[in-house]
């Protein structure tokens, strides 16, 4: 679980992330081709950490 943490500048590249709890984490980029996510769990604010790589913009207010 990384809860309430801050992942600014931390790098997931081939790792398992399977199962974990992202839920409260913020700041983070991971790119779901490159790292096993399975299971785990994101907030509903979360979800454009896993889009970075697209560059695009995404309204969470809706």
């Amino acid at each position: 679980m990384f809860e309430n943490c801050d992942l600014t500048d931390a790098i997931f590249q081939y790792t398992i992330l399977e199962k974990a709890d992202f839920r409260t984490a913020y700041n983070y980029s991971i790119d779901p081709e490159l790292n096993r996510i399975k299971k785990a769990k994101f907030s509903r604010s979360g979800i454009a950490g896993l889009l970075d790589k697209y560059d695009i913009d995404i309204d969470l207010t809706n």
